[in-house]
């Protein structure tokens, strides 16, 4: 178990999305956060009090959590500093990045010198089958994204707040670092083998009662070249009954790749459609989830109207003003 509670470490994030880890755990598990550690440069700030290791540790932190999600997934010079620095001042460490804690040995030896914890939670801990493709009972919904962190994972822990709160079945499946972080347990998708990657979404979400929803975290997107294969292994290991199109409309283009435009929302509709009907014949598009934390109050209400309007589907930010327009289309299924 990692202990809590946490200070998250933003290194040199060059922007908010960079730290989207530390900024989903800050929203979701507040009460596990004593702080933040940003080094010189870091762009972002996910508002909670900068604390130095000294600071934090004598606020009670016990981990400190790698809260950046770099492409590549990498630990720099500049960060491994601190994080030997964290170890030797009695702090544990958590990462889930691809660049394991346990393959550095200069970590693994500071954390042996003083008796600490490397937790890697982007590590498979589980012989995860190959897809068979049968139906199971129960219901499952998923978030399909225009791009790489777009809300996919708010949108499913909303709604799974929201459905519990109606005294409804539900739980949220995490697939990724953050997702882990939040809630203590998931399948970590992108680490597991490609062959077996929609097996560890078929054990992720098994037969169930016909009336308990899964709220699957999505991952990547169907249009973005480095990660649309993660996406495909949820759409078809998940045999979502519903998709929820997630967008965020201030992007310029694809996330970390600037020769790529975001696709439309009718395209994310008209291809994501297709291919989770190959599992699930009687899958649907119900709705739309929309990142509007970018906007002015009266520009995003605009917004999601004229979504709504278009597309016909129900529409809101799901974190912003609840995913009771979501749920209630579930129920409606």
């Amino acid at each position: 178990m990692i202990e809590t509670p946490y200070l998250l470490f933003l290194g040199d994030a060059p922007d908010q999305l960079a730290a989207k880890v530390a900024q989903g755990i800050r929203d979701w598990r507040p009460d596990n956060v004593v702080g933040q550690y940003r080094m010189e440069g870091c762009g972002a700030d996910v508002k909670v009090a900068d604390m130095d290791l000294a600071e934090a540790k004598a606020a009670g932190a016990k981990t400190l959590v790698v809260g950046v999600a770099n492409r590549g997934g990498v630990i720099s010079s500049a960060w491994k500093r601190v994080l030997i620095e964290a170890l030797s001042e009695g702090f544990d460490i958590a990462s889930g990045l691809h660049n394991l804690l346990r393959n550095e040995p200069d970590l693994v030896a500071v954390a042996k010198e003083y008796g600490r914890t490397l937790h890697d939670v982007r590590i498979p801990s589980v012989p995860y089958p190959i897809a068979n493709g049968e139906k199971r009972t129960g219901k499952r919904c998923l978030a399909v994204g225009t791009d790489c962190s777009v809300g996919k994972m708010y949108t499913s822990l909303a709604m799974d707040k929201e459905m519990k709160a109606r005294g409804l079945k539900s739980s949220f499946r995490a697939t990724g670092q953050t997702g882990i972080l939040v809630t203590g347990e998931g399948v970590p998708l992108d680490a597991v083998i490609a062959d077996f990657m929609a097996g560890a979404v078929e054990w992720l979400t098994p037969d169930n009662d016909d009336d308990h929803w899964d709220m699957i975290e999505g991952q990547g997107s169907l249009f973005h070249v480095s990660y649309s294969g993660v996406t495909l292994a949820l759409i078809h290991g998940g045999q979502p009954d519903a998709l929820i199109l997630s967008h965020e409309p201030t992007r310029k283009h694809m996330r970390g790749l600037p020769g790529y435009e975001l696709p439309s929302l009718e395209a994310l509709r008209d291809t994501a459609l297709p291919l989770a009907r190959i599992a699930n014949p009687k899958a649907e598009v119900v709705g739309i989830s929309v990142n509007t934390a970018a906007m002015g109050e009266d520009e995003a209400l605009s917004y999601l109207e004229g979504v709504e309007k278009r597309m016909g589907l129900p529409t809101c930010d799901p974190f912003r003003q609840g995913a009771g327009k979501l749920c209630d289309a579930l129920e409606a299924m």
